[in-house]
């Protein structure tokens, strides 16, 4: 993989150099978080349970990227260590923007129900209660109010968190 990268031009290069790399992981997951506040501030769309779980999981993975850059371990275990928790964050985000995924394309009426909002779920279920329940999804999880080239944001979400885990387990074997 080295000899690859090294064919690449400079000014690409940077972007696999581990810190300047664990950094730019962490701006696209921020520039992503941002988009999603614009999209929800600015245009008015209202998050479903399972949108917001996936801002969480790219606020997990967006400051395990950022501790990484400003760590910047010099072991290789450690390097190692750093990606495997950012790719497993990224992960946990990817499988729940796939559940999304399903529900948008599960026929309208397969859908679950429409639930209650998250402080309800939260003060009734707790925890652990509200997550299970959250994660089934409900029926305003499956109404695409938002597209991009034909793809709702679930599904470039899903884009998203597969680039960013591949990203950095490419970063942690980088020298």
């Amino acid at each position: 993989m080295s000899s690859m990268l090294n064919n690449l031009p400079p000014w690409v290069r940077w972007i696999f150099v581990r810190r300047w790399g664990n950094a730019l992981g962490f701006l696209l997951c921020a520039a992503l978080l941002g988009y999603g506040l614009s999209l929800q501030f600015l245009k008015g769309l209202q998050p479903c349970p399972l949108c917001i779980l996936q801002r969480l999981c790219l606020l997990a993975t967006g400051v395990a990227f950022l501790v990484a850059a400003l760590h910047h371990p010099a072991r290789r275990w450690a390097a190692h260590l750093y990606g495997g928790v950012i790719c497993a964050l990224a992960l946990t985000g990817l499988s729940v923007a796939i559940r999304h995924v399903w529900l948008q394309h599960t026929p309208e009426s397969l859908r679950p129900a429409c639930g209650p909002g998250l402080e309800f779920l939260y003060n009734t279920f707790g925890p652990l209660g509200s997550l299970q329940r959250i994660l089934r999804g409900s029926g305003e999880c499956g109404a695409v109010d938002w597209t991009f080239l034909g793809y709702s944001i679930p599904e470039w979400t899903l884009v998203c968190f597969t680039i960013l885990s591949i990203y950095a387990l490419l970063l942690s074997f980088r020298d």
